[in-house]
């Protein structure tokens, strides 16, 4: 264990019960100032209820959280979390406000109407291009409801790194980063831990991205601490994966390919000026590099703008759908990688949220007694655990959720399945179960089309990769056997 000097937040013997649920069972967790800290965990382990607790934005039950001034004095609740910032991995920014005003706003006691425009433009400039000075300089006063997510991302850790806090929680802060933004924003927490005593938890399931920000780390394990303050360096990626209680086992895309000869279903070909991808049925094609590029891809694919950069050729199919419901309709399935503003419908229940991709081929609207059998069905085979399938999904973790985007394709005759980061944000034995399940889709003849941040898992899972370059062009496509990090990073321009 890794004595806590000087700490700024001390958690001990925290609990906490939503009903009859028991979510945190007796938690010990501390900070030191001026360390970055990873708080790792499975989904639904309680890493996100215990943030809640140390904001303030959710009740404790039984135990104690004391915060401390730099002198090693104890604060007040209110004092201490007034110098906690947190973002969260479902973004919380205000649409209809600019970048500017998302980031200093927050900051002001007095509203909108106290708030100094220059001097709010230079604060949030100055956040800003800490993490990435091209975007700060043509971005401040665009709203962020135009804002890509990744983009919105940026605005999210901007804000917290002004708000002159001593203490930042960070939950899955590189979702939707690019390598290049990740290698920054690490740069600059390195830079503010060392110069101004800042202390930061790092929530994310990357082992890579863990011990190379993180030298100390707390597991959180069934609501219970595992591991109190190791040094990660102490830890191997397989020890860690255990006490998590994840599953360390991997498959090769390569060993885990389908032979596609006699495979039913037409070709599908995709062009975008001298560049022309033919995919056949049951092929897993990976989509690499920054959003720009593969935005205008996966846009052409399942009819969500009319952009004339790609044409999407299959017999039966229009050259461009006019909307998404047609695509859905055709066979063109869609996962978002936002599944906060665009993909879960918070206020219906779990059932609608799995019926939903249903409803649009379907056309049916009412529920059927054969409908919640085939929900329940589903649920177990992604071995999602509810209470009830009309319990509303906050009652089920961001990476549980994630699976229910992917269980309203399941069992519908798709001959494509677009899909956006759908590994953001979940643990490591929700990754494994998602290759798996993509993989099965494959074999049955459906076209993957996957858009990811993460490298590796494109190498893991795809048969071939497109790239594209940081200015969002096609720069090239990988088979197979090429396939490599290196080869990844020459052709989209970013570090791997």
């Amino acid at each position: 264990m890794v004595e806590t000097r000087n700490p700024v937040v001390s958690v001990k013997g925290l609990t906490k019960s939503y009903g009859a649920t028991s979510v945190l069972k007796g938690v010990d967790f501390s900070v030191a100032r001026g360390e970055i800290h990873a708080l790792l965990g499975g989904n639904g382990a309680g890493k996100s209820t215990m943030i809640h607790i140390i904001t303030g934005s959710a009740s404790k039950g039984d135990g104690d959280i004391s915060f401390f001034d730099p002198s090693g004095a104890p604060r007040t609740d209110a004092e201490g979390r007034a110098r906690v910032a947190v973002v969260h991995q479902e973004l919380a920014l205000l649409p209809h406000l600019s970048v500017a005003e998302n980031i200093t706003l927050p900051h002001y006691r007095r509203g909108f109407a106290a708030v100094k425009k220059r001097l709010s433009i230079e604060k949030a400039f100055e956040a800003l291009a800490m993490i990435d000075p091209e975007f700060a300089a043509r971005s401040l006063h665009r709203l962020v409801e135009d804002l890509s997510l990744h983009e919105g991302q940026m605005v999210e850790i901007a804000r917290a790194l002004s708000s002159g806090a001593e203490l930042i929680l960070l939950d899955e802060p590189t979702a939707n980063l690019t390598a290049a933004e990740t290698s920054r924003l690490f740069s600059v927490l390195r830079r503010l831990t060392r110069e101004t005593g800042l202390s930061v938890v790092f929530v994310s399931h990357r082992m890579k991205e863990i011990r190379q920000i993180a030298d100390v780390c707390t597991i959180i394990r069934d609501g219970r601490t595992i591991v109190d303050r190791l040094a990660l360096s102490e830890l191997s990626d397989v020890a860690i994966i255990e006490k998590m209680g994840q599953v360390a086992a991997s498959h090769s895309a390569s060993s885990a390919a389908v032979d596609r000869n006699g495979m039913k279903g037409e070709p599908l070909s995709i062009r975008e000026a001298d560049l022309e991808i033919t995919l056949s049925p049951g092929t897993i094609l990976g989509v690499a590099g920054a959003p720009a590029g593969p935005a205008t891809l996966i846009s052409a694919l399942v009819g969500a703008a009319q952009a004339k950069r790609w044409t999407v050729s299959r017999a039966g199919w229009p050259e461009r759908f006019a909307s998404p419901r047609r695509a859905a309709a055709a066979g063109a399935g869609f996962v978002t990688g936002d599944r906060t503003h665009k993909g879960i419908l918070h206020s219906l229940p779990i059932i609608d949220n799995v019926l939903a991709s249903r409803r649009v081929v379907r056309g049916a609207t009412f529920i059927s007694g054969r409908e919640r059998l085939e929900c329940v069905d589903l649920l177990q085979a992604l071995s999602v655990k509810a209470a009830s399938i009309w319990d509303l999904p906050a009652t089920l973790s961001g990476g549980t959720q994630q699976k229910l985007l992917l269980a309203r394709w399941l069992g519908l005759p798709s001959s494509l399945l677009v899909l956006e980061e759908p590994t953001r944000g979940v643990d490591i034995r929700t990754k494994k179960e998602i290759y798996q399940l993509i993989r099965q889709m494959a074999s049955t003849g459906t076209i993957i089309v996957w858009w990811s941040t993460e490298n590796a898992e494109l190498l893991e899972v795809c048969d071939r990769i497109v790239a594209f370059d940081t200015e969002g062009c096609a720069s090239g496509i990988i088979e197979r056997q090429d396939m490599s990090e290196d080869r990844l990073a020459e052709l989209t321009g970013m570090a791997t």
